[in-house]
């Protein structure tokens, strides 16, 4: 089982009611049974605007992931309802014009993935594999080899299902990707909650 919650509390912030954070519950293909036509099937979306709301509605979040098998998925860059709900508008257009009108009831959640407000924006350095030598490694590379100088840009590290995430502020991807083969995401969800049986008691979507 992965649940991060109680470390990843201290990297989110509310300073204004229009902030916050995007929340995703939902099964990868690899979790599902054999013969899932999709890559990734979403259960809910959460909408993060208060730590009273998210410790109010994480019970919730994790019996829905005991009980289809899922994955609790948070991008750790703040969000705002103001411009998402502008790219909502843009994005309906663009389904419009399409004639795509199947898609407009999902707009909002895809402009929530889309568009990030926070002024510390926060990256995910991908390690596969939970070798701690190489997690330190490639922390003090970051830290110490890569600008901007004088910086601690790792800010803590998440266990995956078989890894590790580093935390970090933005740093120079070049200088690293000269030293290491390893992914950065700077903008994807942290796997914050995974139970210990992924397989599905039921398949399917729900509205939310």
């Amino acid at each position: 089982m992965i649940d991060v919650f109680e470390q990843i509390k201290p990297l989110l912030s509310f300073n204004t009611p229009d902030d916050f954070y995007f929340l995703q519950v939902f099964q990868r293909r690899k979790d599902m049974a054999n013969g899932a036509k999709k890559n990734t099937i979403i259960i809910k979306d959460y909408y993060i605007h208060s730590m009273e709301y998210f410790e109010k509605k994480y019970p919730e979040i994790k019996a829905l992931c005991e009980f289809y098998g899922a994955r609790a998925g948070l991008r750790l860059n703040k969000r705002s309802f103001q411009k998402c709900t502008f790219r909502t508008m843009l994005n309906i257009t663009a389904q419009i014009m399409q004639e795509d009108f199947h898609s407009t009831k999902q707009a909002f959640s895809k402009a929530a993935g889309q568009c990030h407000n926070d002024p510390v924006k926060k990256w995910i350095v991908d390690i596969d594999e939970k070798d701690q030598t190489l997690v330190n490694v490639v922390s003090n590379f970051i830290n110490n080899e890569c600008r901007p100088d004088n910086e601690n840009k790792v800010i803590m590290h998440l266990e995956t299902k078989n890894g590790i995430h580093l935390i970090t502020t933005p740093f120079d991807k070049g200088q690293f990707n000269k030293a290491f083969q390893i992914d950065i995401q700077t903008d994807n969800p942290i796997n914050l909650y995974i139970p210990d049986n992924t397989i599905p008691r039921f398949e399917g979507q729900t509205e939310g």
